[in-house]
């Protein structure tokens, strides 16, 4: 019986730790393992592609062994983004593929993402890889499969270039954060007609300049400054393989995915009136009203790409979109995430106003956390504890408890969410507020400093500054419960320690807030949730 690291099975993709987890045997085992499955499937070619990470060669090399000693050809696209490698599997293979990438995670990080016959394998599929792989029931041929390369680059872009029309040349700015979409985005745009100013655009697994995840705020500081130093109208991140898109304001906001997908779901279903729009169980609670307003119908799904495929093509959604910013559109396109299509489609839309960021702004908004993570052991089954968590927990005040993935709970002004990471052991948290800003007024609850943080430190949360620092004796407020935090603050033009304060009510969109032991002006530098 072949052996190999079983905790690299995931639910909706393989991934691990390169030469620990995932090693070049383990990739010439799923290799032969795929070609089992596509032989019984009649299948004849399967699409390989790989991202910029340095593992990727060697990995790509000992798949393609194990695929072609299964006697299924081989059709290798190279050094692509993932959605490029769907395209070439849906263009000429007929809807198989695997893309050897890491996403978003660690330098250390590799895995395959796979699909055959047009259908994403995802979880029972891929344990059946497994079933295959420690029961050593690979298929044989006396005749190996074939290898076959191909330059994808200028199809994939004619593609795109051939049907999404701008109304206007628009100015813009991308932020690859040297992940593999930089070797094809800044073509692309420009195709469009785009002036395109390139951040971090070579192609380097190291990712010497900041990790390639548009979903955390603090990877997107270089695009915010760029924006501010420059004429562009709006900027574009990228994480490691290209199949999400992070956007940025003029004005430094950062338009989270649930809040694109309102965008593109208005656009969609003015063509396509009832039309379903797929979104994940991390979206705010604001986007399925949205999409009811504009004459579709909502569909909450479980979070993860596979996931949401499966969906669409069973209630046969004409897209969708998950918080982590997967966009997937099957309305003039395949139905495939692809971060660099669904930045051309947000040109599209966007180049028939004088103002971007006014559309965008415009769109409805709540307040809320970034992802909050919580690690655990690598090889830990986040899944078992929110499964003990949602049959002993309690949840005073809620309206409704959310099982579709992990558990969501409904306030009436807002939800919290706990999930398992389905690619990495952590759990991921997430608060969101709905709310109306009140007005700046007298002092109605100041922070009372309750005891010295001792070191604590927590995950940073910025939030939209206030229009004004406050003085002693003015504060700012907004409905909502009691709230802990670790604030940073300066007085007296100083830093001081932090301080672990109470916040009643929260105070949620203030960066200039009042701390009473400060004689004079101050200004809250960050926010640390815990």
């Amino acid at each position: 019986m072949a052996t190999i690291a079983r905790d690299i099975f995931k639910a909706y993709d393989i991934r691990g730790i390169v030469g620990k987890t995932l090693t070049n045997e383990a990739a010439y085992l799923i290799g032969r393992a795929i070609g089992t499955q596509a032989a019984e499937k009649n299948i004849r070619q399967i699409a390989l592609g790989r991202d910029g990470r340095l593992s990727g060669p060697e990995l790509m090399e000992n798949l393609t062994r194990g695929i072609t000693e299964s006697g299924i050809d081989v059709l290798n696209v190279g050094m692509v983004a993932t959605p490029m490698l769907y395209f070439a599997a849906w263009q000429h293979s007929e809807g198989s593929g695997v893309m050897i990438t890491g996403s978003h995670n660690p330098p250390d990080y590799n895995g395959f993402k796979m699909m055959l016959g047009g259908e994403t394998l995802a979880g029972e599929l891929i344990q059946d890889l497994l079933a295959i792989i420690e029961k050593d029931v690979f298929n044989t041929s006396a005749k190996p499969g074939s290898v076959t390369e191909k330059n994808i680059a200028a199809e994939y872009q004619a593609h795109i270039v051939g049907h999404i029309k701008l109304k206007r040349p628009m100015k813009i700015v991308i932020d690859a954060g040297n992940g593999v979409a930089g070797a094809f985005a800044g073509d692309l745009y420009r195709a469009l007609g785009c002036e395109v100013t390139e951040l971090f655009c070579d192609v380097d697994g190291h990712f010497p300049n900041h990790h390639p995840d548009p979903a955390k705020p603090e990877n997107l500081q270089d695009l915010i400054r760029a924006l501010q130093e420059s004429d562009a109208e709006i900027g574009f991140a990228f994480d490691g393989d290209g199949d999400r898109l992070g956007v940025v304001t003029k004005d430094a906001q950062i338009i989270y995915p649930d809040r694109q997908l309102m965008l593109f779901a208005q656009d969609v279903l003015s063509r396509n009136p009832g039309a379903k729009v797929i979104y994940d169980v991390k979206s705010t609670r604001l986007l399925a009203p949205w999409i009811r307003e504009h004459g579709g119908e909502p569909v909450m799904e479980k979070t993860g790409h596979s996931f949401i495929k499966a969906s669409m093509k069973k209630n046969g959604a004409l897209m969708a979109g998950e918080m982590s910013g997967h966009v997937f559109f099957k309305e003039r396109w395949f139905g495939f995430d692809d971060g660099m299509y669904a930045g051309a489609r947000m040109l599209e839309i966007l180049s028939a106003f004088d103002s971007p960021t006014a559309v965008l702004n415009a769109l409805p908004n709540s307040i809320s956390t970034p992802e909050l993570n919580i690690h655990l052991a690598e090889g830990s089954n986040g899944h078992e504890v929110i499964a003990k968590l949602a049959q002993t927990a309690q949840f005073a005040g809620s309206d409704e408890i959310i099982t579709i993935d992990g558990l969501r709970v409904e306030y009436p002004d807002g939800f919290g969410l706990m999930r398992a990471s389905n690619t990495t052991p952590v759990l991921v948290l997430r608060d969101v507020l709905q709310w109306k800003a009140a007005e700046v007024g007298e002092a109605v609850a100041p922070l009372k400093v309750v005891g010295p943080a001792n070191g604590k430190r927590g995950t940073e949360v910025t939030f939209t500054p206030s229009p004004q620092t406050f003085t002693n004796g003015d504060s700012c407020s907004t409905p909502g419960q009691n709230a802990g935090a670790i604030v940073t603050y300066a007085c007296n033009s100083s830093r001081t320690d932090d301080a672990i304060v109470s916040i009643s009510p929260a105070l949620t969109d203030a960066t200039n807030i009042l701390v009473p032991d400060c004689s004079t002006n101050l200004t809250v530098e960050t926010w640390r949730v815990w």
